[in-house]
């Protein structure tokens, strides 16, 4: 592979990491909406959100009563 194509899939995955985040935060409750939207905030930073999401956000969050897992 050649740099451009391991730029792109760098892309891609970053990308699909962060919808991943994005999803996981409307599923979950974090006890109040700003709390949510700072979570959310922090997801949609470039390449190291999702990271830091994963790395913290992730475990703060509760599961909505009803939710399905997945």
């Amino acid at each position: 592979m050649n740099v451009a194509e391991w730029i792109v899939l760098g892309g891609v995955l970053f990308y699909l990491l962060t919808c991943w985040a994005i999803f996981d935060i409307a599923r979950k409750d974090f006890g109040g909406i700003e709390k949510k939207a700072a979570w959310a905030f922090v997801a949609l930073i470039p390449f190291i959100g999702p990271v830091i999401y994963m790395g913290a956000g992730a475990r703060k969050g509760k599961k909505k009563p009803g939710a399905s897992g997945g």
